[in-house]
């Protein structure tokens, strides 16, 4: 049988802090009612989320998660983050929510991958049905094989501060061997570790570093959306000096 549906429910302290989230990227509200039991559902195009109020919930300790399969992982942060961007000003990369970039998952045989933290402290895990032909490419650089440990650990079990630790020792070890791409990758991520650990200075030390590599005119092309994830980190810089 084919064309089943299935319809993540999840839960949540507030439906209506839930809804006005979810419209910033781009949902529409499809079901809301409040009695006898808080419910919502939402949609965008395809992907259908559902959520259930609890009286006294904390997000911090909610333990709900549910995996989107998307064509292009990329398309879909790109327009998620035009929505923050719009509502907020910057992308939520601290705290919940917040959203994480789409990056290589070694744990998932390196498919690319982002994460969303809903108000309800929900993990809304985004992943590519299948690697890109970037992504098939094999990962050799000492660096960039740490780099992608320290994902693993930062961004599918949301322990930031140990890949924050794997990411420092590998750059004080493998610095020297990395290509430019691998450092400002690398320091791209430490940055955003750094954020999450409401660690600024260390945020706007990580982006001041990775700005000041020089690249080639085919490297700047291929980082072109890290670079520009940097620029976004910007004010992090500025008040910081």
């Amino acid at each position: 049988m084919a064309g089943e549906i299935t319809v993540p429910a999840l839960p949540c302290r507030s439906i209506d802090e839930i809804v006005e989230f979810y419209t910033m990227l781009g949902f529409t509200r499809t079901y809301y009612q409040i009695r006898p039991n808080p419910y919502v559902s939402l949609k965008r195009e395809d992907l259908q989320l559902a959520f259930f109020g609890i009286q006294g919930f904390e997000a911090a300790d909610s333990y709900g998660t549910c995996l989107v399969i998307v064509p292009d992982t990329r398309e879909l942060f790109e327009s998620f983050a035009a929505g923050m961007r719009a509502a907020h000003g910057k992308l939520l990369l601290a705290g919940i929510p917040r959203i994480t970039r789409p990056r290589k998952r070694k744990n998932a045989n390196n498919h690319s991958g982002f994460t969303v933290v809903d108000p309800g402290g929900n993990w809304i895990r985004i992943s590519a049905a299948k690697p890109t032909l970037e992504d098939r490419h094999a990962i050799t650089g000492k660096l960039s094989v740490t780099l992608a440990r320290a994902v693993v650990m930062g961004d599918s079990h949301g322990e930031h501060t140990r890949a924050a630790q794997i990411l420092d020792a590998a750059l004080e070890r493998d610095s020297n061997t990395a290509t430019p791409a691998e450092l400002i990758e690398a320091l791209a991520y430490r940055a955003e570790l750094a954020i999450r650990a409401a660690d600024t200075a260390g945020a706007a030390h990580a982006v001041v570093r990775a700005r000041s590599i020089t690249l080639s005119e085919a490297e700047h092309s291929e980082l072109t959306e890290t670079l520009a994830f940097l620029d976004d980190l910007l004010p992090v810089v500025e008040n910081e000096e």
